[in-house]
């Protein structure tokens, strides 16, 4: 006879709903626990998991969240499109340590769960298609060095991880490349008859070999020479190397510096930059970028939306990892990048609603409320120093965040130092933006729940983390500081949640 264990216990752990079993996932605890459930606890304790989720007034609705447990990292990996689907992996925690999730969907906004098959020490890494025609994961694999997995199905449900693995040429004392090269995050690719992949680390090395068996070898630095303002030295990892109209460019994080990219030209084996910016900028809480190519020429991007640097708000909500919204990039014609929303995304809008010709002196609330919502807004400057909007304001503006164009600073920027009266998570994110003579600024505001995204005339994105503690903290304002301006346009969408939970 089964020992009956209640509903209340159920909600308290952590994998239950996914796995049937539970598992202690701390490396601090004592050996793991296993607790055997008949079939009618299993379907209570995902109702109950399902029900907590769902009650968490911070888990965002539409940017892609993990669906239970943790992700810390939660890196984007292994996105490629592939049959019709746009597939994406992500990395997850448990007692076998970092594991890759598996979503896939047709229109980038609702998310369908596959099996997770590539498990046991995982981490960041690329999928690309091989000689065969077949998608292939090239991967640092905990414990061994970079990897390699090759698909057994076009559902991507299934994996087998090459007998030849690890990957990461053998060095020895003396040899060119001995201690100096690290072997982490490896980005691989297929050019002509060969393969390559660049190493990350400090000094990031680009490898080569004619078959995913090797032999690898070592062909030198990834980076031909340095740019200004960065050192050669500074660390690039969780690469992401691609053509773009006619260029190259390198996604990539620092440890220091946070998500970034630079822009130039792949000649002899080495990527010799003409420019760099970064994507992050107060701290790193926009991590881990990860692209695909779809059917329709798009290279698509995310990044991982940090909880908050030191990873702990959402953690005993039984969820933390987020992702950031998928930005479509390209290249202008003066050669600087542009980042966009899918169009997709419009699917999700109802309750349309619209304000024109709206003078702002100091402070105008707008008829549009909500923690799930779109915006469009377009203003001309005037003479005001900073002109934007104020999202999730409490109606004594004790809670509210802003974004806002500085005139002065040149820079797009989210303010949280009043989001919450309980978080931490207060600073000033802003990245460099400038409007042309005559130029009016183009504001797409993205608000989900704990997440705000914003892009500025196409040439500027800024992500941060807010966390409202009152529930009527959802009022909407235009403002403007230093003089006026006027909002020729206002449009607003509450947006339909595309998470199942």
């Amino acid at each position: 006879m089964r020992r009956r264990i209640s509903v209340n216990f159920f909600s308290a752990l952590l994998l239950l709903a996914a796995s049937g079993h539970w598992h202690a996932a701390k490396a601090d605890r004592p050996a793991p626990v296993t607790v055997k459930l008949t079939p009618k606890q299993e379907a209570a304790a995902a109702r109950a998991l399902r029900e907590r989720l769902l009650a968490d007034p911070h888990r965002p609705g539409y940017h892609f969240v993990i669906p239970e447990g943790t992700g810390m990292p939660f890196d984007p990996n292994g996105a490629i499109f592939w049959n019709g689907r746009y597939h994406m992996f992500y990395i997850f925690q448990d007692d076998r340590g970092h594991n890759w999730g598996h979503v896939s969907s047709t229109d980038l906004c609702h998310w369908r769960h596959h099996p997770t098959k590539l498990v046991n020490g995982m981490f960041s890494g690329n999928c690309f298609v091989n000689k065969d025609g077949v998608p292939t994961m090239c991967y640092h694999q905990v414990g061994q060095g970079n990897a390699m997995a090759i698909a057994l199905d076009d559902n991507l449900d299934n994996w087998k991880k090459i007998d030849s693995n690890p990957i990461t040429p053998k060095t020895k004392p003396g040899d060119q490349h001995h201690g100096k090269y690290q072997s982490w995050d490896p980005y691989g690719w297929r050019e002509g008859e060969n393969y390559y992949a660049i190493f990350g680390g400090k000094r990031a090395a680009i490898a080569r070999a004619p078959s995913l068996d090797g032999p690898w070898e070592y062909r030198g630095d990834l980076l031909a020479r340095p740019i200004e303002g960065v050192d050669i030295n500074e660390d690039i990892s969780c690469a992401d190397f691609f053509e773009l109209d006619g260029r190259h460019v390198l996604l990539c994080i620092s440890h220091d510096l946070g998500a970034r990219y630079y822009l130039g030209e792949w000649v002899d084996e080495q990527f010799s930059p003409t420019h760099h910016e970064q994507m992050s900028w107060v701290d790193n809480s926009f991590f881990a970028p990860e692209s695909l190519l779809d059917d329709r020429g798009r290279r698509i991007m995310w990044a991982w939306a940090k909880d908050r640097p030191d990873f702990k708000i959402k953690d005993d909500q039984h969820w933390s990892g987020t992702m950031s919204l998928p930005r479509v990039l390209s290249l202008a014609p003066d050669g600087t990048m542009r980042m966009q929303v899918p169009q997709e995304l419009e699917q999700l809008r109802y309750n349309p609603k619209k304000q024109e010709n709206i003078d702002v002196d100091g402070e105008v609330q707008l008829d549009c409320r909500g923690d799930s919502l779109e915006l469009r807004v377009l203003i001309d400057p005037g003479t005001a120093k900073e002109c934007g909007v104020k999202v999730r304001c409490s109606p004594d503006s004790k809670e509210e965040t802003l974004i806002y164009y500085d005139t002065k600073e040149k820079k797009l920027k989210i303010d949280t130092t009043k989001s919450s009266l309980k978080s931490e998570v207060k600073a000033v994110e802003g990245g460099p933006f400038e409007l042309n003579q005559g130029e009016l600024l183009t504001l797409r505001i993205f608000v989900d729940k704990s997440i705000v995204e914003v892009f500025a005339n196409d040439r500027q994105a800024v992500m941060r983390r807010i966390y409202p503690s009152r529930d009527d903290s959802v009022d909407v304002k235009l403002f403007a500081r230093g003089g006026k301006c006027r909002a020729l346009l206002v449009e607003a969408w509450d947006m339909m949640p595309s998470n199942p939970h």
